[in-house]
């Protein structure tokens, strides 16, 4: 089976409702040119904005984190699961270098929020990746199979079928930075290696994107690694053009 390429954007906290608007048509007008399943994730107020905006075009919307607690409950400011895919998500990114470093998420609370975003029927996109100090001290894979094994310990190998994984090293977003294809590829087929270890099927048909900087002139040589199968894709998606090319690239 062929694993399918995907171009995901994350628009972080950017924009205004119009840009939103703007960019999510945009996209749908060109996305039938992408041979990619292109996702994209607008910040919560806009979510219900994006998929009126992208109307009957084959581009998903996810979100960029739920809540760690069960559907309902007195949990103010959190969203959950079902709450996203009842707006029309089909998809959430969880465990984000973000989320990790600046709201201090655990591996074993991503892995968590993984197990929730599955139970309410959306497809998690796990995110991993290394900082420039664990790189430095050649800590990379041990960090990697930190995170991804939380997952595993939790859930079990079969959780990843349906599932993506995004690696994106620290280092290497919003700074201009980015990971040499090699190095790219050096990580995701350890991540491979790592899922192989518990399912080879699984691990031939786990989707993993790079994310670190990805811009239209990087694209295709990052994508042309054999274990790249797209990319999560930050600043670059904030601009139609952009974000169709990568897609373009990654097609």
């Amino acid at each position: 089976m062929t694993r399918p390429t995907i171009v995901a954007g994350n628009w972080k906290m950017h924009g205004n409702l119009g840009m939103a608007e703007n960019l999510a048509e945009a996209i749908a007008a060109g996305a039938s040119e992408s041979k990619a399943k292109l996702i994209v994730c607008p910040p919560y107020p806009y979510l219900d904005a994006v998929v009126r905006a992208l109307g009957d075009s084959d581009v998903h919307v996810g979100g960029q984190n739920l809540a760690d607690q069960p559907d309902s409950g007195a949990f103010t400011g959190e969203v959950s699961g079902t709450m996203l895919r009842d707006i029309g998500c089909w998809h959430v990114i969880v465990g984000h270098s973000e989320r990790r470093s600046l709201y201090g998420e655990s591996n074993e609370q991503v892995a968590t929020k993984f197990g929730l975003a599955r139970d309410a029927g959306l497809v998690p996109i796990l995110c991993v990746g290394e900082t420039l100090e664990e790189r430095e001290q050649g800590q990379m894979e041990s960090v990697l199979k930190a995170q991804l094994e939380a997952v595993v310990r939790m859930h079990g190998v079969d959780a990843l079928q349906d599932a993506i994984v995004a690696y994106e090293p620290v280092w290497a977003i919003g700074t201009g930075k980015t990971a040499s294809p090699d190095q790219a590829q050096a990580a995701h087929a350890f991540l491979r290696q790592q899922v192989a270890a518990h399912n080879a099927t699984i691990a031939g048909v786990l989707p993993i994107l790079y994310g670190g900087s990805v811009k239209p002139g990087n694209a295709p040589e990052l994508f042309a690694q054999p274990d790249v199968d797209g990319g999560l894709i930050g600043g670059a998606s904030l601009k139609s053009e952009d974000f169709l090319a990568i897609a373009a690239a990654a097609s």
